[in-house]
């Protein structure tokens, strides 16, 4: 194996959660009666962690108001989350991963509840030895928390790969001295992955899967 540990983002990555977070911000927004963001807009926030993510998609809200904005965030995305489901083929890759020996990992913008709420109602859980999350570490870029995740199983960065769907992603590994994988099917168009020395843009599921099986 060429990588020892295989990290990956959550939303855009391994679920399609990119057109209900999206929705999810202009709702809050509206609710708030602030400028509601374009699709663009809104999907380019995902990966960062929830305050800052909606810092950028609000920047005229009063800072005092992102508390109340998050809040009905959380109303819209919590009373939807049930929708959201796998990319094709995501189980049968992760399995196929951990079969082969790889050690399986998340590092997410989203919150600890959050992420413990979709492990606990999906077929994932079990399948990951370890997960971190924006609210209990750094919102990416910042390599805070592929450093910790190293630390913990003493794996090396040239022995680790980031996966995700963002450019907050792709800089995340640049970062923290890691190779990194890009997908097309997420929240960035991967024409903005340039520049990032991803090794690869995967643009299915099984493309990626291949890719790792291949290089992984």
């Amino acid at each position: 194996m060429n990588f020892d540990l295989v990290v990956f983002d959550w939303d855009g990555t391994l679920f399609d959660s990119t057109a209900l977070i999206t929705t999810c911000i202009q709702a809050a927004c509206a609710d708030l009666g602030v400028p509601v963001p374009s699709d663009a807009q809104a999907s380019y926030v995902i990966g960062m962690g929830l305050i800052e993510a909606l810092q950028h998609a609000a920047p005229d809200l009063p800072r005092e108001r992102y508390k109340e904005l998050g809040e009905r965030y959380r109303h819209h995305y919590f009373a939807r989350h049930h929708e959201i489901v796998f990319f094709d083929g995501t189980l049968a890759m992760l399995q196929d991963l951990k079969a082969r020996g790889h050690l399986l990992a998340v590092a997410t913008g989203k919150s600890r509840r959050g992420l413990d709420d979709a492990l606990n109602t999906s077929a994932l859980r079990g399948l990951f030895d370890a997960t971190r999350t924006a609210d209990e570490t750094a919102s990416k870029p910042d390599p805070r928390m592929l450093v910790e995740l190293m630390d913990q199983f003493q794996i090396a960065p040239e022995r680790t790969v980031m996966v995700g769907d963002t450019t907050h992603d792709l800089q995340l590994a640049l970062n923290a001295g890691t190779a990194s994988i890009g997908v097309s099917y997420g929240a960035h168009d991967h024409e903005s992955f340039a520049g990032f020395e991803a090794r690869h843009v995967a643009h299915s599921v099984v493309d990626l899967h291949d890719w790792l099986v291949r290089h992984g």
